[in-house]
């Protein structure tokens, strides 16, 4: 980084407590996707005074294109639980029918113009006693660190604003809902907040898994993350007493189970990686009652979009099979969705200059990110991993990390924009 980029590492580390301090509020009032009502007041409050153009409430994404929302009921109880717990009025009212998140842009004249991605939900998970700052919102965890992705883009946007004057182009901060589940990120480009973005990165917080690095990014000829499908099943039959004439019924449970065998006995896809995994099934009123409703959750993974298909297409076919064989009806319903997620090249490259240990991996795992669709859409992306030590693997109970890594995140983001508008 240029000398003229000197303050830096002092100013970040300057800031170090109040993006703490950020991040432990926010994992106390932890949210889950389409409810991050509190949490996208938080962003909004911590940088109103900065004069920076401010995207909010049905602005934000394509009504159309969000994907597994909260029933009405459930937002409406959740906007009641953050109006207790310190969320803005004015802004609630904006956000609580499911159109949370805040884009906030940053006009420097001509330029490039660099959209920052940084995700806010949390997961459905219950957080063990022992973790400190302890979630208060109940079987509701920040348990894979969007709270901590959040702080850094609170930190990152004071802190480039501060210089705004050493800087040029547009940078848009984009604070997105329902990342877990890849349920956000399609409609915020469905509404049109990428088409005119050159250049998108987005961050996120790992185990370290014996990496020194820290950085880690997946080749440009590798795979960043599997496409993957959300699908909802609801099997419909016929209730029936179960002793006395279980002829006159259509057994639901039985479609539901002959579905679930079936779909984990696809057969693979070439030498792409493929997934199936049914993770919820509820079913069922009584032990001597014919079976008549099941509503059952599952997921398709794949290497490539054609292999993700391939697997999702199957998995519907032997659920509307197994339905008909069993006499009932079945409803199918996407809940998330996102394609494969590859870095730019000319990113990668940039990003292992910036001053500290870099790992290149071929591939980041089996998981998947909605991230996707801002790669899909702009070309010029780049997802970086943070390693950093962790008290358990992401997505479980005992979750935390290091705080310290905030500090690396903000430093990471501030020089890949300087960096870019230096290029351009």
């Amino acid at each position: 980084m240029t000398e003229k980029y000197f303050w830096l590492d002092k100013e970040i580390q300057e800031m170090l407590p109040e993006i703490i301090a950020t991040r432990r509020d926010l994992h106390k009032f932890a949210e889950p996707g389409w409810m991050e009502m509190r949490t996208t007041s938080c962003v909004v409050n911590e940088l109103k005074d900065l004069g920076i153009d401010a995207i909010l409430g049905k602005d934000v994404c394509a009504a159309d294109s969000r994907m597994g929302l909260p029933s009405k009921e459930e937002l409406d109880r959740h906007a009641e639980w953050a109006m207790k717990n310190g969320a803005d009025p004015d802004i609630l009212q904006l956000v609580k029918d499911g159109f949370t998140g805040a884009i906030f842009t940053l006009d420097l004249g001509p330029g490039p113009v660099i959209a920052l991605r940084f995700d806010m939900d949390a997961l459905g998970v219950f957080e063990t006693q022992d973790v400190v700052p302890k979630s208060v919102t109940d079987g509701v965890m920040h348990a894979c660190g969007h709270d901590g992705h959040t702080a850094m883009g609170i930190a990152a946007a004071k802190l480039l604003y501060k210089h705004r004057d050493e800087l040029r182009g547009k940078i848009k901060f984009i604070f997105q809902p329902a990342e877990e589940g890849v349920r956000g990120a399609k409609s915020i480009v469905a509404a049109g907040h990428l088409d005119d973005v050159d250049h998108v990165l987005a961050l996120h917080i790992f185990p370290h898994n014996g990496s020194s690095a820290k950085l880690r990014l997946t080749s440009p000829h590798g795979r960043g993350s599997l496409a993957t499908t959300k699908l909802d099943f609801d099997f419909r039959g016929k209730a029936a007493h179960a002793g006395i004439d279980p002829q006159n019924g259509s057994n639901a449970l039985l479609a539901a189970s002959t579905a679930i065998m079936n779909m984990h006995a696809i057969p693979r896809y070439g030498l792409e990686p493929t997934h199936i995994n049914v993770g919820i099934l509820k079913a069922g009123t009584g032990r001597n009652v014919v079976c008549d409703q099941v509503h059952m959750e599952a997921e398709t993974r794949g290497g490539s979009t054609e292999a993700n298909k391939y697997v999702e297409e199957y998995a519907v076919r032997v659920a509307e099979s197994a339905a008909a064989m069993h006499g009932c009806s079945v409803d199918i319903e996407v809940k998330g969705a996102a394609p494969v997620m590859n870095n730019s090249e000319e990113l990668v490259e940039m990003a292992k200059d910036l001053g500290v240990e870099v790992e290149i991996l071929e591939a980041t795992g089996n998981g998947s990110e909605d991230f996707a669709y801002f790669a899909e859409k702009v070309g010029s992306a780049l997802y970086m991993q943070l390693p950093c030590e962790c008290a358990a693997p992401n997505h479980n109970s005992n979750f935390d990390f290091d705080e310290s890594v905030l500090a690396t995140g903000v430093e990471l983001i501030c020089k890949m924009v300087l960096r870019l508008m230096e290029k351009e």
